[in-house]
């Protein structure tokens, strides 16, 4: 086992030593003309999120409470041959579009 280990260590040495000598030398002087365009977007600042439209914002809130009222349900309901998320979020948005009528 020591074998091993001193004759591993005696072929990776020269590879250690050598590895300095291949290393890529990183560039010595920054170039200006290049640095000056990559400051110029973090310059300018992100455009503010847009509101969402009454539509997208009444079905957020659909979702808020159909999510809700599935949480509530206790995990024997849900498990029990009841509809998975996608089928109950449907039913439950329909009915709340109508207005709890269906």
């Amino acid at each position: 086992m020591l074998h091993r280990l001193i004759a591993g260590t005696a072929l990776a040495l020269p590879l250690l030593l050598a590895a300095p000598a291949f290393a890529k030398d990183p560039p010595k002087e920054a170039p200006t003309a290049k640095a000056a365009p990559a400051e110029k977007p973090a310059e300018k600042a992100a455009p503010a999120e847009k509101a969402p439209s009454p539509g997208q914002a009444a079905a957020r809130e659909r979702q808020k409470q159909c999510g809700a009222e599935w949480r509530a349900l206790t995990d024997a309901q849900k498990t029990a041959q009841g509809p998975k998320w996608p089928q109950y979020w449907s039913k439950c948005n329909t009915r709340l579009k109508s207005g709890g009528k269906a």
